[in-house]
């Protein structure tokens, strides 16, 4: 996903919308959750026929594709204004073949927000690099992906932070 800058909505509506974005019908990706304070957000990929691979498990794409962007986007709405995120790099690496539903759990903590805000308030890039088990029903590990995120304020933000 391209650089990201903060629009104003509520979760409800984001949850609503991202729901209606075809690569995510198409891949059986659903937004079951979005904390109203956009610090934690739950993902399901549905196990059907056009997201299994040659085996019958879940097909690698949709179990990558499930996790993004919302690291991104949960840190873009805990943030003042006039920071830039982008999904910068991603790594996959798979546990267990996925053969029902999965399910990916995001949760951004004070630690974290406190974190990039340290590491960016004199104008530097920070690029963190976090990590999302993605889940079957029994709460096996089924893939681990490693997001890094490009995060910095944008020149002249300060003017606009708050």
């Amino acid at each position: 996903m391209g650089a990201l800058t903060r629009l104003r909505f509520s979760a409800g509506l984001f949850r609503f919308g991202i729901n209606l974005w075809p690569p995510f019908v198409g891949a059986g990706i659903h937004v079951t959750a979005i904390s109203p304070d956009f610090r934690t957000a739950t993902v399901r990929l549905r196990h059907g026929l056009l997201n299994r691979n040659y085996f019958g498990t879940h097909y690698g794409g949709s179990l990558f594709s499930m996790t993004d962007p919302f690291y991104a986007l949960l840190l873009l709405h805990n943030l003042p204004r006039g920071y830039v995120v982008w999904d910068k790099a991603s790594s996959i690496e798979f546990k267990l073949p996925g053969r029902g539903d999965v399910f990916a759990r995001f949760n951004l903590t004070d630690a974290q927000i406190a974190d990039v805000i340290t590491h960016t308030e004199a104008g530097a890039k920070y690029e963190p690099t976090w990590t999302i088990d993605i889940v079957d029903a029994d709460q096996q590990v089924v893939a681990t992906v490693a997001k890094t995120l490009y995060i910095r304020r944008k020149r002249g933000s300060d003017k606009l932070a708050g």
